[in-house]
């Protein structure tokens, strides 16, 4: 499987989008390209997360500040743009909920059981989804964010890994550890 298939997006894609973040680079003016590309879709990520749209907006805004600041240091790895401005999102995410004490939101409404069904055996699905509705406010930000990108916004691994600045390995490990933690806690109940 290529970079290009696990995040949806063809080498020719990346590659535009890599000539558009150069030319940013050399001029901050044509980042205006990158923001009208990429602000809904962060925009969407940070508001699932919270309760108020202003706030969804503040954040969002910051986001590509810190982007527009930070795009002369931006190193190419050969994945999508949109990997770094996700990661700077969760980033202002964090920020915001340890500065302001706010209450992290879950967006469960568009998801059924099923989506887990690739990661999981079929005959715990049900149970392990009522579970993780029942205990979901008991995990970690970190393990919410992990469970919300894997299931919920339904990206790859490697997607995951990329915005989260860790390896394809560690990101798998890691969703399938908070899964086993929710399946110990279905034997118990």
């Amino acid at each position: 499987m290529t970079i290009s298939q696990i995040h949806h997006k063809s080498p020719k894609t990346i590659d535009q989008e890599y000539q558009l973040v150069k030319a940013a680079q050399n001029d901050t003016a044509k980042f205006e390209v990158l923001y009208d590309r990429y602000y809904e879709a962060i925009f969407r990520f940070v508001y699932q997360r919270l309760d108020s749209k202003e706030l969804a907006f503040d954040i969002t805004q910051q986001v590509f500040v810190k982007a527009l600041q930070g795009i002369k240091k931006y190193k190419f790895k050969g994945v999508p743009f949109s990997a770094w401005l996700y990661r700077i999102a969760s980033n202002e995410l964090n920020t915001s909920f340890k500065q302001n004490k706010l209450i992290r939101t879950i967006n469960i409404e568009s998801v059924t059981p099923h989506t887990l069904k690739e990661d999981i055996d079929e005959e715990s699905l049900d149970d392990l989804w009522n579970i993780l509705i029942e205990q979901i406010g008991t995990l970690a930000a970190s393990e919410i964010t992990l469970i919300e990108m894997r299931y919920m916004e339904n990206r790859p691994f490697k997607e995951i890994a990329d915005i989260l600045d860790i390896t394809e390995n560690n990101a798998k490990v890691k969703v399938y550890r908070i899964l086993d933690k929710l399946k110990a806690k279905c034997k118990t109940l």
